[in-house]
């Protein structure tokens, strides 16, 4: 008979060595079927491709079966697609960078508010990512087009009087994948911001310390964990991006994602489509994980 909290035969306040088996067969067998559904859907199809990006192209025969790395030494040897990778490398830290900038204050502004109408504030943030990135793309084609909305403000105030080229350039494009993303910065930066307690920062000022050097020393360090979370994730989304660097980049503006699905659709050459696909996976992965280690050893120190 155990006591605990002064009652007589209350369960033990942490589990026993009996009851530890237990319960982690109990956790096993809750998170199985998410395991096996991510290995079906994702897993499955990666591996599948993985094989398909080894097969040899043929112009008659579409696909080969083989086992060689061809495609990928063609692909990294060819000067077009590392002009590709090296533009989505630039518009992915480039939109990261600026969804940081933009998003930081906002989140902040957000973690802090305690009016009744944070609620709405929240949902108004959530709203955009109920539409889709097809639909998103084709507004901003009428507000950046030849004779979208911003042009038309220009050449009625007389600003100008021949539009301005503001669709199908990587500047069209930054702002379009900016719009995708911010709301992943927003709300990861302000669930890690409302942790910490406003009582810390108050204590800053009270020792002294302006706006800017509570920020720098006491909100930014303890926000760098959801900061590294924040740009991991609009990260991954900016390398990947299709459907606004296709309707708001035009042909002349490529990157891999795009490429990849050329490979497939156009060119019918499944093989070397697929190692594209694994090189930007790898490229992805890559530089996630030594971005997310550098800023954890400083966030160690």
């Amino acid at each position: 008979m155990t006591l605990c909290n002064g009652e007589m035969g209350a369960e033990p306040a942490f589990p026993t060595l009996q009851q530890a088996p237990r319960q982690r067969s109990a956790v096993f067998a809750l998170i199985l079927p998410a395991v096996l559904v991510v290995a079906a859907l994702l897993v499955g199809p990666m591996v599948l491709l993985a094989r398909i990006s080894l097969n040899q192209y043929s112009a008659t025969q579409l696909m080969i079966e083989a086992t060689t790395a061809q495609n990928y030494l063609n692909a990294l040897a060819d000067p077009y697609y590392r002009g590709v990778m090296g533009t989505t490398l630039v518009m992915a830290f480039t939109c990261t960078a600026l969804t940081l900038a933009l998003g930081f204050p906002a989140a902040y502004r957000l973690a802090r508010m305690e009016s009744r109408w944070k609620s709405l504030v929240i949902v108004l943030t959530l709203i955009p990512l109920l539409v889709g990135n097809v639909v998103r793309a084709a507004g901003w084609l009428g507000l950046l087009g030849n004779d979208g909305l911003i042009n038309a403000t220009l050449r009625g105030l007389h600003i100008t009087s021949q539009p301005l080229q503001l669709i199908y350039t990587p500047g069209a494009v930054a702002v379009g994948t900016i719009a995708v993303v911010l709301p992943y910065m927003i709300l990861t930066l302000s669930s890690v911001i409302e942790s910490i307690p406003r009582a810390v920062e108050e204590a800053a000022a009270n020792l002294g310390a302006g706006a800017f050097t509570v920020f720098r020393r006491v909100v930014w360090p303890l926000a760098l964990p959801g900061t590294v979370a924040g740009c991991v994730l609009v990260f991954i989304l900016c390398m990947n991006t299709y459907a606004t660097a296709v309707l708001l980049g035009g042909s002349q503006f490529k990157m891999m994602a795009p490429a990849v699905y050329d490979q497939f659709s156009k060119g019918m050459n499944w093989p070397f489509g697929a190692a594209l696909a694994f090189i930007l996976l790898a490229a992805t992965l890559v530089l996630t994980v030594l971005g997310t280690a550098l800023l954890g050893r400083r966030y160690a120190r």
